[in-house]
């Protein structure tokens, strides 16, 4: 797969896209010149963390049969601190299904998806980041 990135006309940020031609405005700092706007290619990193899960814990739980109405993920992460690089060091991921769906569904979708079928958290996990995740259902 091929990837493109530029910096943008006005030199504030980078622009990155992908095959299909979706674009992503990342962070490019002050002293680059920049003016600090965007995401920051590390937040990318763990924003993908919860998008690769989604998909996972998406597709079984419909699967399952189990109607989800909305899904919600929080992820708190802190990086290493003091070395550069500075890689993820702990990640808790947050996942909230909501509609009539099972608990126990719900916590072995995600648990699936983060121990097995989720590229993301496999490549962190590999990097050393200490991954936890916490799975809550709400019936609205």
């Amino acid at each position: 797969m091929k990837f493109h990135l530029r910096r943008s006309a006005d030199g504030s940020h980078t622009i990155a896209r992908d095959p299909m031609g979706n674009e992503l405005q990342m962070y490019l700092p002050e002293n680059a010149g920049g003016n600090a706007t965007g995401i920051r290619p590390m937040q990318v990193l763990i924003m993908g963390l919860a998008g690769c899960t989604a998909v996972d814990v998406l597709l079984i739980l419909k699967k399952q049969r189990q109607e989800v109405l909305d899904l919600h993920i929080d992820v708190e992460a802190e990086r290493q601190p003091d070395v550069e690089p500075s890689l993820w060091e702990q990640v808790t991921v947050h996942f909230t299904v909501i509609g009539p769906v099972e608990l126990a569904k719900a916590q072995r979708a995600v648990d699936l998806s983060m121990q097995k079928y989720c590229s993301v958290s496999e490549t962190l996990r590999r990097a050393g980041a200490d991954i936890h995740w916490t799975v809550e259902t709400r019936a609205e």
